[in-house]
């Protein structure tokens, strides 16, 4: 059984179209299909339903096989960083997925770990929490940084890092200046500007509102980027639901951006953990493993707190 072959199966997998794959591992498409017949030949198993020439999805076969091959081109990743390692230091590609509403405590994590790792290149990928539990099932991602208990994980271990909390981002010169906080119930009758429902912060927020009588309001514009939110809030006819690390990035009370008011949503008032994520293989692969290694041995707590966040 040849690796490459395995290789080929995988993105033929994920992609669902043999073109796509063959692109996708930089081969003509002839190459990839011979390469999957030859790996069904060497199983003595079908892998594809094949309707003509298009992919028709998996076998029952094709599924089983697929998950020992994700495992095994993992395993062989895994091997070829620790040798590596050995001879020259850590290297390689850390793919990090963080979900959006994280996204301004990624360099808290990532700052420290390549200052120890310098010939490690860091790539900071945003995806949804499903995205993120994918990837690490299908060892695509080292690690994620994502809510740890609203939406159940699986298969992974976790370091909790903080506990995200909820504020009204609105233009300034609204009726809730000056005010110390402002009910869920209060926000929903707000035209609204929200993150889309593929998104866990957004299914958390439609919960809240829910659990502060609000129902559900009415939302004149979804997006799956925190920056268009602040953009549109920026403008002036829209508000916002934001977590609070992000007054990091607006400045203390959002002052940096004039014109923008932040107030801590209430009623309920509530928070959700986010933390490091990884598999929960073992042994973990090295670039797993040492950025755990890092979490740990830095403060990132204490780095939380020095940028006005609550620790866990």
């Amino acid at each position: 059984m040849n690796i490459r072959h395995l290789r080929y199966f995988v993105a033929l997998a994920r992609e669902r179209n043999h073109a796509r794959a063959a692109a996708a591992c930089n081969v003509t498409q002839s190459t990839l299909t011979e390469a999957v017949r030859q790996l069904e030949h060497d199983l003595a198993v079908p892998l594809i339903d094949r309707h003509g020439q298009r992919f028709g999805g998996l076998t029952a076969q094709g599924e089983r096989v697929l998950g020992w091959a994700q495992r095994i081109l993992m395993d062989e990743e895994a091997l070829e960083q620790d040798l590596s390692e050995m001879r020259l230091g850590l290297s390689g590609d850390l793919r990090f997925g963080i979900i959006p509403a994280a996204m301004p405590v990624a360099p808290l994590i990532t700052n420290p770990f390549y200052k120890t790792h310098p010939l490690v290149t860091i790539k900071i990928l945003s995806h949804t929490s499903v995205e993120i539990q994918r990837g690490l099932d299908e060892g695509t991602l080292e690690a994620g940084l994502t809510y740890l208990e609203n939406e159940p994980l699986r298969n992974v271990r976790t370091l909790p890092l903080y506990d995200e909390r909820y504020m009204l981002l609105a233009p300034s010169g609204g009726p809730f200046d000056g005010r110390a906080s402002v009910s869920w119930r209060e926000a929903a009758a707000l035209p609204l500007c929200l993150l889309t429902p593929d998104m866990q912060n957004r299914r958390i927020v439609d919960r809240l509102f829910a659990e502060g009588g609000a129902g559900r309001p009415k939302v004149a514009i979804e997006t799956n980027s925190v920056l268009a939110l602040v953009a549109h809030v920026r403008s002036g006819q829209w508000s916002s639901v934001i977590p609070h690390t992000f007054l990091g990035l607006l400045g203390q009370e959002g002052s940096a951006l004039a014109g923008l008011n932040a107030v801590p949503l209430v009623e309920p008032e509530t928070s959700q953990a986010v933390g490091l994520v990884l598999s929960e293989r073992e042994p973990l692969p090295p670039l797993a493993r040492a950025l755990l290694k890092s979490v740990r041995e830095h403060d990132i707590s204490g780095a939380l707190a020095m940028a006005n966040l609550r620790p866990v």
